[in-house]
């Protein structure tokens, strides 16, 4: 009902729908909060949970469809469907795919034949973007827009969630310019939800960071080609986005020509007004009477619902409602965001009826009606009489409804927005559905990534004034244990995106140091929150260290040593101050981590994957490591945003990826050094090429992999050592010294390779570490060197054994 805005991505997060029962971190997306069968079923499929058994033959006859597709497309690349003749390959096979969602029989607009719609949809909308190039080949992107005009005409459903999975996705891809143009003018994205998307693309425009150029862009491309070349769109249905973009026009470096757009865009609007035709409304209103009648059945709810179960007058009203249709398919949207905004509005009026609260006490509130909407939709939810596909559509509509009302409170009353109300209804929510039920609790898969979706769109980059309420839902007794305990880790990819999206919201500050009172309690609860990942789920952070360090500021170190001291809890960590420790010994060494990390992402918006592979194959070409520097750097207008002129998480995935393929290729043969082969050249190359602050990105990057004992942590700690070795260059040498020193002078826990690492250096007397002369550039920085040196070698020997400890340097 109210236009949504998107958390903005950062730069994550469309990437389509993942693969239905993909490994967790397999690439996906959060597709939105659309209600219906779909909306919650989608839901599931997008975090890899669920089961999608009950679509199977849809789909089974969608992929032969697609393959047809997928070969008459691969004849004429460049044509456009549109003017294909009647009887081409490509037709017949759209025709199909459309025929495929209907194949259950259902009647139109049931749950059984949207939930169909939207599993063929889903694998469509995927389609458009997960293939290197395929978006860019013209008819593999028409085609796959006209299979999705043919759904969006048997099923309204498809029109809400593709729009739904285009704004809330978590990835910048979902900007691409001619697919989103493709989107609209086809009538996928429709005027309903049209006005979501405008709200969406300005709030990437003017909110800066990574998305705002590629934001910016597609918002320009959709004007030029939408409202002006080729009118499709009236300007007064993209009125957010055209002030956001005159607002950019401002900003150093902007394209000239956005203003005159922008003009020529305003003026064709004030022209067609003048001549009587002026534009659509985004969204119907509301039906005359309907909220009065809502408003009635409240009131009637507010009577019963303390009465026993099973009480007559329980019954009766459950009548009552469906009598008025106020649940059916087509009105359930708006009787629940109408249940919302009068309990979000009694809520907040006994605010004021309450008079002045003492100093430092927060306003009393009734949450009276509240706690009745929980109720109410919880006994919606658990009729056993209905299929559990309408309950779980019901439940998704009711978590839509908390949502939206929320960010469009939060737009209109900026600093003024109380938190309180939607926490209350989120949390309830939660509870309610964790008491025990046969068929529907927090337990069912679906049930789980409904929560973590609304939580989603509830994030702190997008509603900063619920970030505490947020945060403390996201840890909730009710929600956090099952999405880590249940379903065999199906959960965990959702808990990732959920930290991933509080890491995003503090990074700008930490990475300033800019910590308020509030930011800094916020940062300790995030703190106490991995503290309680570490103690009692260790293997999620050994799983997702990756996505979660691409994330953590270079200057958070303790905050990134919680992250990489887990280890799992059925391993042992090896002493590493036992004198003689051979690390390459250990029987854990030669183990593989389970590490769940989309390099493929990061590659995605460079070439370098391509040439990367090439040089690691023949070391060709030559020039390929002092190139290297330009290929990671971003341009000026992201670098500003960023913080940094590099792309960090370009450089983690690189120097991941080339570890990898390094430890594989040891392994086929393990008679060659692996400090002759191609990947150490390019993390020599990397040493010697880039600039100061690069080089201290990349060897954070490798320092980074320095975790428990695996095969990934001896390589990464023997490329560290090497570098140390043949630098050449005692500048590398001391930011390699800096790298590991910082992470070792904050608390613990310190991660187990950092410290064999380090202490491998110090005693090692080939790398001759006291007798560089940064160890005593100044009196402060040798005794720091002692202090650290002792407490990494404490357990000595005594004096006269064999082990004669570490060489200390002489004063």
């Amino acid at each position: 009902a109210y236009p949504g805005q998107p958390p903005p991505p950062p730069p994550s997060t469309p990437p389509p729908p993942p693969p239905d029962g993909g490994p967790p971190g397999s690439l996906g997306m959060d597709m939105g909060l659309g209600g219906g069968v779909g909306g919650v079923a989608a839901l599931a499929a997008a975090a890899g949970i669920g089961d999608a058994g009950g679509v199977q033959p849809v789909l089974e006859r969608y992929r032969v469809a697609a393959a047809r597709l997928d070969a008459a497309v691969s004849t004429e690349p460049a044509a456009r469907f549109s003017l294909l003749p009647e009887n081409h390959e490509a037709r017949n096979a759209v025709n199909d795919i459309a025929a495929a969602a209907a194949i259950t029989g259902a009647p139109a607009g049931s749950p059984q034949s949207d939930e169909a719609h939207l599993a063929v949809a889903q694998k469509l909308f995927q389609r458009l973007y997960d293939r290197p190039g395929a978006a860019g080949r013209r008819l593999h992107r028409t085609s796959h827009i006209a299979a999705l005009a043919a759904l969006r005409e048997s099923s309204r459903a498809v029109t809400r969630e593709v729009t739904g999975w285009l704004i809330y996705a978590d990835d910048e891809r979902k900007l691409n310019k001619d697919i989103t143009e493709g989107l609209v003018r086809a009538g996928v994205v429709s005027e309903q939800f049209l006005g979501e998307l405008d709200a969406h693309l300005a709030k990437l425009i003017l909110g800066g960071g990574a998305s705002a150029t590629p934001a910016m862009e597609c918002a320009v491309h959709i004007v030029q080609h939408c409202v002006i070349v080729e009118p499709c769109v009236a300007p007064a249905e993209l009125t957010a986005t055209l002030d956001a973009l005159a607002k950019a026009c401002a900003r150093p470096g902007a394209p000239e020509n956005v203003a005159e757009l922008v003009e020529q865009a305003r003026a064709k609007g004030e022209k067609k007004e003048g001549g009587g035709g002026g534009g659509k409304s985004k969204e119907l209103p509301d039906p005359v009477g309907l909220r009065e009648t809502v408003a009635q059945h409240f009131d009637e709810w507010a009577r019963v619902q303390d009465l026993p179960s099973g009480d007559a007058a329980t019954a009766t009203f459950l009548t009552n409602l469906a009598k008025g249709r106020l649940l059916h398919e087509d009105t359930q949207d708006r009787f629940l965001r109408i249940l919302v905004e009068l309990a979000v509005t009694h809520c907040l009026g006994s605010e004021v009826s309450a008079g002045t609260p003492p100093p430092g006490a927060a306003p009393a509130l009734s949450f009276v009606a509240v706690d009745a909407y929980v109720r109410l939709v919880a006994l919606l939810c658990r009729r056993s009489s209905e299929p559990i596909a309408s309950r779980l559509s019901l439940l998704g509509r009711a978590l839509v409804a908390i949502a939206r009302t929320a960010m469009r409170d939060t737009d209109e009353r900026g600093a003024a927005f109380n938190p309180r109300p939607y926490f209350r209804a989120l949390c309830g929510l939660m509870m309610e559905m964790h008491a025990p039920d046969s068929t529907l609790d927090t337990g069912h898969p679906q049930v789980l990534a409904a929560f973590a979706s609304a939580l989603l769109a509830l994030q702190p980059l997008r509603v900063p004034g619920f970030a505490f309420a947020w945060l403390e839902l996201v840890s909730h007794r009710c929600f956090l244990p099952r999405l880590l305990t249940d379903h065999n880790r199906k959960g965990w990819p959702l808990l990732q995106k959920l930290l991933t999206a509080m890491l995003k919201f503090l990074e700008p500050f930490l990475r300033q140091a800019e910590l308020t009172e509030t930011v800094r309690l916020l940062y300790r609860g995030t703190l106490r929150l991995l503290l309680v990942l570490l103690h009692d789920f260790p293997e999620f952070l050994c799983d997702h260290h990756f996505n979660l360090c691409d994330t953590i500021p270079p200057n958070c170190i303790q905050m990134r040593n919680l992250v990489l001291s887990a280890f799992p809890r059925n391993m042992r960590l090896p002493d590493p101050f036992t004198p003689n420790l051979k690390v390459d010994l250990l029987p854990e060494i030669s183990q593989s981590p389970r590490v769940v990390a989309d390099t493929e992402n990061a590659f995605r918006s460079s070439p370098l994957r391509q040439e990367l592979d090439a040089f690691l194959k023949n070391r060709s070409p030559a020039n390929f490591c002092a190139d290297l520097r330009g290929k990671l750097q971003l341009e000026p207008r992201a670098a500003t945003a960023a913080g940094t002129r590099y792309d960090v998480p370009l450089l983690n995935a690189l120097v991941l990826y080339v570890g990898v393929q390094a430890i594989q290729a040891n392994r086929k043969d393990q008679s060659s050094p692996i400090t002759h082969t191609a990947p150490m050249d390019v993390f020599k190359g990397l040493a010697q090429e880039l600039d100061t602050e690069g080089r201290y990105l990349f060897l954070n990057a490798v320092a980074n992999q320095l975790r428990y004992p695996n095969c990934h942590t001896h390589y990464f700690s023997c490329v560290l050592l090497y570098l140390f070795a043949e630098a050449g260059s005692e500048i590398v040498q001391e930011q390699i010294t800096r790298v590991l020193l910082e992470r070792l002078i904050v608390n613990r826990p310190h991660p187990w390779g950092l410290l064999i690492t380090f202490i491998e250096l110090i005693k090692n007397p080939r790398y001759n570490f006291w007798g560089h002369s940064f160890t005593r550039c100044a009196p402060d920085i040798e005794r720091l060197f002692e202090s650290v040196a002792r407490s990494c070698i404490a357990p000595q020997k005594p004096e006269g054994s064999e082990d004669g400890g570490m060489p200390m340097p002489v004063s």
